[in-house]
């Protein structure tokens, strides 16, 4: 038992959360649940596997496979591995915005030093505003940028796409407004009309 609490301390550092994500999460608690879990303490290394439901805070985790790593400089990296014929989920609200990112993939990346996650093979990103879908991309493979906020989309034979082409809905930040008509010159005011006191040009 006691074996399993260094990976459970490991764990909960398991994510390295980029700059945009929802910073309250860095200070929730790590909930794993899995089949199996194993540790290397030499090799700062844990391995949970079978049906792995990872959540903190608003980060939501699915697979088969969670390989959890850290360096010495105490940055962390994870792989998450789908089952044959499935794809691992993601999601993540984002810092300050009624916003969240969620991506499939059959192999889903963390590179806490470069605040970079992948979604490889049949990939798929998606944004949601509120519980409104506002961008989705498709592709072979998805690389995310949390600190730019730039992601990148190739396609391939693993696209999931007819033809593995690259497919992207991107809707528009803010509505387009119409621009106001143009101000029409004041009309002038109406001639005043006064009696005439002559008759035909000639005084009475």
């Amino acid at each position: 038992m006691n074996s399993l609490l260094p990976a459970l301390l490991l764990a909960l550092a398991a994510l390295a959360l980029p700059a945009h994500a929802e910073r309250a999460d860095r200070n929730q608690p790590m909930n794993i649940e899995a089949d199996a879990l194993r540790y290397d303490d030499l090799r700062q290394t844990s391995v949970f596997t079978g049906r792995v439901v990872l959540t903190k805070g608003t980060i939501l985790i699915r697979g088969a496979r969670v390989d959890v790593r850290q360096d010495p400089e105490g940055y962390q990296y994870g792989v998450v591995t789908a089952a044959p014929g499935e794809r691992a989920f993601f999601r993540q609200k984002r810092e300050g915005v009624d916003e969240y990112i969620e991506g499939e993939g059959e192999v889903i990346e963390y590179d806490g030093k470069a605040d970079r996650v992948k979604f490889i093979r049949r990939a798929e990103m998606r944004r949601y505003r509120g519980a409104t879908l506002a961008d989705e991309t498709m592709g072979s493979l998805i690389v995310y940028d949390n600190t730019t906020e730039v992601f990148t989309v190739d396609g391939g034979p693993s696209s999931p796409t007819p033809g593995g082409r690259v497919r992207a809905v991107l809707a528009p930040r803010e509505a387009a407004s119409a621009p106001a008509p143009a101000e029409r010159p004041a009309a002038p005011p109406p001639a005043s009309l006064r009696p005439s006191t002559t008759l035909r040009g000639e005084a009475r």
